[in-house]
């Protein structure tokens, strides 16, 4: 029988994990486009909301977030290897979730905590082209350095502190 190179979840994996989800700014957000079925990278706002699910402020002019509701299925990288040493040995996530548009009269919790984290955002925030989008994540593999990987459910990102609060 082979041997699966992920280790079981503890809490320092869901420490390490929510603390990624916590502090990077930005995820690099993969979706599929509807018109001709390529995938699509970009680089996206990150912050939390009050449930600790990952939220972002998008552009109706960008081309990922026309493909979203046409597709919400995506997945998101969190994550930035320092200038220097290997990049690989550095922490990083990868997401899938499910993304919902939140309606902006909705969206005030979402709001205070995505300009929390990112504050020049205040400039553009309410134009009428933004909108917040919550992530619904299905499950996550954190790779937390050479042979530290981790199968994540969504409570062991989203749920209650590791210490359950």
């Amino acid at each position: 029988m082979e041997k699966s190179p992920f280790r079981p979840v503890d809490d320092a994996a869901r420490t390490l994990a929510r603390e990624l989800l916590e502090t990077e700014r930005t995820a690099a957000l993969a979706v599929i486009l509807p018109d001709s079925g390529a995938p699509h990278v970009s680089r996206i706002g990150l912050a939390t909301g009050p449930d600790g699910q990952p939220i972002t402020l998008i552009s109706s002019l960008a081309r990922h977030t026309g493909a979203l509701p046409a597709r919400p299925d995506c997945s998101l990288m969190v994550g930035t290897a320092p200038s220097k040493g290997d990049p690989l040995a550095f922490p990083r996530m990868t997401i899938a979730a499910r993304a919902v548009f939140v309606p902006r009269a909705q969206a005030g919790a979402l709001r205070e905590n995505y300009l929390a984290r990112h504050p020049k955002a205040r400039l553009y925030v309410d134009f009428a082209d933004f909108d917040f989008v919550q992530f619904q994540v299905d499950c996550a593999e954190l790779n937390g350095g050479f042979g530290k990987a981790y199968n994540l459910k969504p409570q062991d990102l989203c749920g209650p502190g590791p210490t359950g609060g």
